[in-house]
């Protein structure tokens, strides 16, 4: 796991010696993810420059080390990841009279270019990866980045100036250009509390989507092609399912699972994995048991506030299982300290306020090992979030009221304020409790006037209205716009596995982990999101991933031939905090300097009235509007920091 940038400027508008202090720079800022070494490799005739931070996993030695060449010299590499088929692939390299000066996977992948081309070993690799490869014969520039979008790449063509690098703020080195913040991006982050990809904050930057290949000629205009698409993958699977019983299916799961846990404790360093005492991180913890004779570390961090707090199912576990396990108790004055660190750490504005605890167990986790496995990935592939059997009930219930009534019903609630709507349950509240019944309403009208189902889920995953908290800007355009989808996948609880995998689990999901895990120099790895798994779930028949109300089914299968299923059938619980609380507690001061109206003025992109009355109905505890008041606060203390 590294850090990775790069500079490429034909037309010679940085000088040698301002090329050399740019790519110095820009490791600099990347120091982070890579403090085991750093390396800059320049040829100042092309203008060319990579960057590399090295965290060194496997092979230690000095033969590890980035920018890499090949034998002949042709390639440079800066790589950033793991790739856990590179023995099978060194063997193949091998007999074909290959021969290697170190054991890493950087020269693996290197050496196979080389030989096969950039699609042909892109589409060997198993694991999570950014690459940048330079030809030095061609003068030709390729990115790629894992089919998954594990590991972020940030790319900007800026005045005729290549630039990429793992994190935005390596690109603000460059002092040639000025940062421009894009207000559709800002409108699409309200609504999602990330910005989806390829967007991002700023004008004219972008993101590399998953499973691509972009290509810059030296003196040219880059080109990107795909070679893994989740979307075709989802429909071939579809299209061709498993015809197997429950017992085959659950064998071939665990089978392949097992290879893939077993793939990624390939480590030169000390390994532990995460350990929340859920399906998922409990599962993998189990297949490290099973593959490894060895003692494994477990970590978990556990919260004062007992209702967020998951520390005794993750120590119920660790004892079944036998692990070393550490468990972190962390107090309220522990998690607020994170928050200054946030806006730092994630350098474009992201709001999942689980990014704090994520952090404080990456934290802890590198006192101990310099590898976790974690268990994301097995909500969005095998239908564990609440919100799918939510959507399919609604949408089941609304399709039996005629479109007329539903309509004439959602005018008629909207037509009341939600403030006034609160006001006449406050009269009757010891008849009627409920503690946002305006909110509620008023969101039960939106649902009411869909027309599709793809809608209600848009709603339920949607933070802000970006058309009311920033009047005439629109938002970025992506797949969650992407009509098309329905027709590609009819069944809705495919389509909203498809639309989570391409923008939810890439763009928060592995964004928290990948961020808050690097900024302690922790490599965080994810068999469950191994692409052979990803595929082979889209060939399980539905009825095994939510059976009789139960989600995750055939994982839990997979799970209960390890684990006791009473220790971990209990009801699904979020990495929350008390976030309702801490702002109205210790971070209001906090809290009211970013949201000022003053402040709000200065940026003059959201209504400040509206954002001032949630602020002001929160604190009164009028209603509980914590989590998008975190959006505006995240947004703001990040314009504090890089605005």
């Amino acid at each position: 796991m590294c850090g990775i940038a790069g500079i490429i400027d034909p037309n010679r508008r940085i000088s040698p010696d301002d090329l050399t202090g740019l790519a110095d720079s820009m490791d600099r800022s990347l120091e982070h993810r890579g403090p085991d070494g750093h390396d800059v490799w320049l040829d100042h005739d092309a203008g060319v420059a990579l960057v590399h931070r090295r965290l060194a996993i496997v092979d230690l030695s000095p033969a590890g080390r980035q920018p890499m060449h090949s034998a002949d010299g042709r390639f440079v590499i800066s790589y950033n990841g793991e790739v856990y088929s590179h023995l099978e692939i060194r063997r193949e390299l091998e007999a074909a009279g290959q021969g290697f000066g170190g054991h890493s996977d950087t020269e693996v992948i290197l050496e196979s270019v080389a030989r096969y081309g950039i699609t042909g070993t892109v589409r060997r690799l198993i694991g999570m990866f950014a690459i940048a490869i330079w030809d030095r014969r061609d003068r030709t520039l390729t990115l790629v980045r894992d089919r998954l979008g594990i590991k972020p790449v940030y790319w900007a063509k800026i005045d005729g100036v290549f630039m990429f690098a793992s994190e935005l703020k390596a690109l603000r080195e460059y002092r040639g250009w000025t940062p421009r913040i894009r207000p559709e991006a800002v409108a699409s982050y309200m609504r999602h509390n990330y910005i989806p990809t390829p967007h991002t904050i700023y004008q004219g930057v972008h993101k590399l989507e998953p499973g691509t290949i972009l290509t810059l000629p030296w003196n040219g205009e880059p080109s990107s092609e795909k070679f893994w698409n989740a979307r075709e993958i989802a429909i071939d699977g579809i299209r061709n399912p498993l015809r197997e019983d429950d017992t085959e299916l659950t064998d071939r799961l665990e089978s392949l699972l097992l290879d893939a846990v077993g793939k990624r404790m390939m480590a030169d360093v000390p390994l532990g994995a995460f350990l929340s005492g859920g399906i998922d991180s409990s599962l993998v913890v189990a297949l490290m048991k099973a593959t490894n004779s060895g003692p494994v570390k477990t970590f978990s961090i556990g919260f004062e506030q007992r209702e967020f707090n998951e520390a005794p199912y993750a120590a119920a576990i660790a004892r079944h299982l036998g692990t070393e396990h550490t468990e972190l108790m962390v107090s309220s004055s522990e998690a607020l300290d994170v928050v200054p660190k946030l806006a730092e750490m994630f350098d474009e504005p992201f709001a999942d306020s689980s990014q704090i605890p994520t952090y404080l167990v990456s934290a802890m986790t590198r006192k101990h090992v310099t590898v976790a496995l974690s268990g994301d990935g097995g909500d969005e592939l095998f239908a564990g979030y609440n919100r799918y059997q939510l959507t399919s009930n609604i949408w089941r219930k609304l399709t039996l009221l005629p479109g007329f009534m539903r309509k004439g019903a959602a005018s008629g609630l909207a037509s009341v304020g939600a403030d006034q709507w609160d006001n006449i349950f406050a009269i009757v509240r010891r008849y009627r409790p409920t503690a946002q019944p305006g909110r509620s309403l008023h969101k039960l009208a939106s649902l009411l006037e869909v027309d599709d189902s793809t809608q209600i889920y848009r709603q339920l995953v949607s933070h802000w209205d970006p058309a009311a908290l920033m009047p005439g800007v629109s938002e970025t355009v992506g797949v969650l716009q992407d009509d098309t989808i329905q027709h590609d996948f009819p069944n809705l609880l495919d389509r909203m596995q498809l639309l989570d995998l391409t923008t939810y689990l890439p763009d928060d999901i592995l964004t928290k982990v990948d961020r808050t895990s690097m900024a302690v120099a922790l490599e965080a790895r994810v068999p469950l999101l191994d692409h052979r798994v990803v595929e082979l779930a889209w060939r399980m028949p539905r009825s095994v991933k939510i059976r009789n109300g139960k989600t995750k089914w055939l994982l839990r299968q997979v799970l209960n031939r390890h684990v006791p299923a009473e220790l971990v059938e209990r009801p699904k619980m979020g990495f929350g905090v008390p976030l309702a609380d801490w702002l109205r507690g210790p971070l209001r001061d906090w809290a009211e300097n970013l949201l000022s109206e003053k402040r709000l003025g200065e940026a003059g992109l959201f209504d400040t009235a509206l954002v001032r009355r949630y602020w002001e109905q929160h604190l009164s505890r009028k209603n509980n509007w914590a989590y998008l008041l975190w959006d505006v606060l995240m947004f703001e203390a990040w314009r504090e920091r890089w605005g």
